[in-house]
């Protein structure tokens, strides 16, 4: 081993050396002009003649052969030095080992040149250099062994015969010093200030090996979806969720009669583990855009060639189904959401909750509800890590001094997150509570029978006719999702003005201005935008309708001074009755007086509740506010609709106060109101029994009927009474 290091040692001096070179480890491109100009000679310097050891007897150059011929210098200067280390010249003198330096001048001619007869391709490893005897270079050529070496990963290098070290060097290349290349100098390539001089030279290049694009026919699944169950574990369902990576199987185990939520995905074994880690630590250092920035097509090819590229410098072989198992992870890791990743491509997901460390993720689904996953956090660093990056792609900061944050995901969905052990025991916590790519729209409601199609036709009405509503109920009664259905019955060209601390509202309506709060800068509460200050902006910009995310500070006060002053208003709270409603918005910190309620005209109470076992969203009552008694100071209420939990229908009470005032506000008969609330409650069933369910197609038809109605009744009516 010491002897080996003497040898580098002795190498990297001897390279490290030229007259004319401005960095002991560059050559200048002076020299190399110099060189292929033919006007340079071969010498040896003190550092060559200490590394050679005692040095060659001079040799007469054999004419008729360009630059003289190196090998008959090292044949005849075997035995030429005698004990005292010198030796007697032809012409008697007594030459010393200092002065015994050869010195050859070759031709005018490139030593580079590309006419030199071509050889089989050389490769070599710098560590079985063994013999410097032969080894001549041009004069002030440089090179630095450590450059060349990867890292002090990989060792070996291609080097071409054509445009490489000359093939009058071949005894210095000779023997068992040499081995396969595996791998290219890309690190002396990512050096701006050596890019000409390689490209001039050109004496290395990268061995890539090509792997054919993954085909599951061809290579098989990169999922093993086989069942190997415990003792009374039974298989419900398995379906995939990013196909052909990830798979969600739902279990149930009859000795605890619970659901598990498994995720299934391709296996990295323990050597693939290593080397995706490697690998993603070499795309830390060297991907220089901002993914999240770019499409997402865009994104996933940018990662692809760069991942591409480091297993290339690495100079592994990979088969197809290796490679596409580590841009999975890759992908994950760069541009989905690490562990979770598939449970967020499952669009029966509601809510994802992470506890703490070393505690099972739980989601909750749509079918299943609450189900234990197969995923947990195994260190608290590991967990810390995850929610900070949650955090920063959110655009937000969390930290041990404000370890609480409620933020919004870049596909929409909300997330609180709690850091540390500061204000959660076991850990940093998150739960997200996804977003639909698709906003739920009035046709879904009445699919799930959450409002029937008479209660959805009154909404649309009111709507319409300006007015003001909110949507009261417990936590995933279902409110926001209401909220935003029903904002696609405002007429598609009003102005309208969104106001959320996390947005979840999606309109499809061109003049809308959707708003958000911000937090402070810094721990005293510069810079910070709540919803009260909001809200006084909004109401300068001249909203038709203005929509308030959830009320539940002192901006509620504001709210209902611009129901006061005739602004349509839309929002939501928690709360499960119009007395529970009142309670909380007389009392702190809402502070509203009783007398401004009266300017709220409707209030829809959404309910979570069960029946058959299997859980539901129904909209427990829709009730009218009609003003305050002025002897008991109590509100006049009219229950419009109501749901009856026993045969799970909503039925209509037969007297709406708010349809009069339309009727009155219209011009309109009773006849001509029946006639109005019929027309659409035929659109809404017509769109359901077509399954006209996607937010834009439904958004379509609503501003047809706006247009036209009378055509869009035609269509309507030739589906649902057919004359055949």
């Amino acid at each position: 081993m010491v002897e080996k290091e003497k040898k580098e040692s002795s190498l990297r001096k001897l390279f490290s050396r030229g007259k004319k070179a401005e960095k002991p480890d560059q050559m200048t491109i002076s020299d190399l002009d110099e060189a292929e100009s033919g006007d340079f000679e071969f010498e040896f310097s003190e550092e060559i003649k200490r590394a050679v050891g005692p040095p060659h007897a001079p040799v007469e150059m054999q004419p008729g052969k360009e630059g003289g011929n190196e090998e008959q210098a090292g044949e005849a200067a075997g035995n030429a030095f005698n004990a005292q280390g010198s030796y007697e010249s032809e012409e008697g003198e007594v030459v010393s080992q200092a002065q015994a330096a050869p010195q050859f001048v070759p031709a005018k001619k490139s030593i580079w040149s590309e006419e030199k007869p071509e050889r089989d391709e050389a490769v070599i490893s710098i560590d079985e250099i063994n013999d410097l005897s032969g080894l001549v270079l041009p004069k002030s050529a440089t090179f630095e062994v450590d450059e060349l070496k990867i890292k002090a990963r990989t060792q070996v290098f291609d080097l071409k015969s054509k445009g490489g070290i000359p093939s009058q060097k071949d005894s210095v290349l000779s023997g068992e010093g040499f081995k396969s290349v595996t791998e290219a100098a890309t690190a002396i390539e990512a050096e701006p200030s050596r890019t000409g001089l390689l490209k001039k030279l050109n004496p290395l290049s990268v061995i890539r090996h090509e792997v054919a694009d993954y085909d599951p026919r061809v290579h098989g699944p990169l999922v093993d979806l086989t069942f190997r169950p415990r003792p009374g574990v039974e298989q419900i369902e398995i379906y995939p969720v990013n196909e052909p990576y990830a798979y969600i199987r739902i279990s149930y185990d009859h000795a605890t009669h619970e659901n598990t939520y498994e995720i299934l995905e391709p296996t990295l074994t323990a050597a693939e583990d290593e080397l995706f880690r490697e690998i993603k630590e070499r795309i830390f250092e060297r991907l220089d855009v901002n993914t999240q920035n770019l499409p997402d097509e865009q994104a996933r090819l940018t990662l692809r060639e760069v991942t591409d590229d480091v297993i290339a410098d690495f100079g592994l072989s990979l088969t197809p189904v290796q490679r596409e198992k580590i841009l999975y992870n890759m992908f994950k890791e760069f541009l989905g959401n690490g562990m979770i990743d598939p449970i967020m491509h499952d669009r029966y997901i509601e809510d994802i909750s992470c506890d703490g460390v070393n505690v099972n993720l739980f989601v909750y689904h749509t079918r299943y509800e609450s189900m234990r996953t197969n995923l947990r956090y195994k260190s608290s660093q590991e967990l810390d890590s995850f929610v900070t990056k949650l955090a920063q792609r959110s655009g937000k900061y969390i930290s041990i001094a404000e370890p609480m944050l409620d933020s919004t995901m870049h596909d929409g969905s909300r997330i609180q997150m709690t850091l540390g052990t500061e204000v959660t025991a076991h850990g940093s916590t998150y739960t997200i509570r996804k977003f639909k790519s698709e906003p739920i729209t009035p046709t879904d409601l009445i699919e799930w029978s959450t409002f029937s199609p008479l209660s959805i036709a009154f909404l649309w009405l009111a709507v319409e006719s300006g007015k003001s509503c909110i949507f009261a109920g417990g936590t995933a009664s279902g409110k926001t999702t209401s909220l935003n259905a029903i904002s696609l019955f405002i007429p598609p060209l009003a102005k309208i003005v969104t106001l959320e601390d996390t947005r979840e509202l999606k309109l499809p309506h061109p003049n809308w201005i959707p708003s958000v709060t911000r937090t402070s800068f810094d721990t005293g509460g510069r810079g910070e935008i709540d919803m009260y200050e909001l809200l006084r902006a909004a109401l300068r910009q001249r909203p038709e309708y203005l929509i308030v995310g959830e009320v539940r500070g002192r901006e509620a006060l504001t709210l209902f001074q611009a129901m006061s002053t005739g602004h349509v208003t839309y929002s939501t709270m928690h709360a499960d009755s119009v007395a529970s409603i009142v309670h909380r918005l007389e009392n702190s910190p809402l502070d509203v007086p009783r007398n401004m309620l009266s300017a709220l005209n409707l209030v829809s109470v959404q309910v979570q509740a069960r029946i058959g076992g299997q859980r539901i969203r129904r909209t427990k009552q829709i009730i009218e506010i009609l003003d305050l008694d002025p002897r008991t100071n109590e509100l006049i209420t009219n229950e419009v609709f109501r749901w009856h939990p026993v045969t799970d229908e909503i039925t209509y009470s037969g007297k709406s106060f708010v349809l009069e005032e339309i009727m009155e506000a219209r011009g309109w008969s009773e006849a001509r109101m029946r006639d109005e609330l019929k027309m659409r409650q035929e659109v809404l069933e017509w769109m359901r029994v077509k399954k006209i369910r996607e937010y834009r197609d439904v958004s379509n038809i609503l501003i047809q009927y706006y247009r036209d109605p009378s055509k869009i009744m035609e269509t309507v009516r030739a589906d649902l009474y057919p004359t055949d």
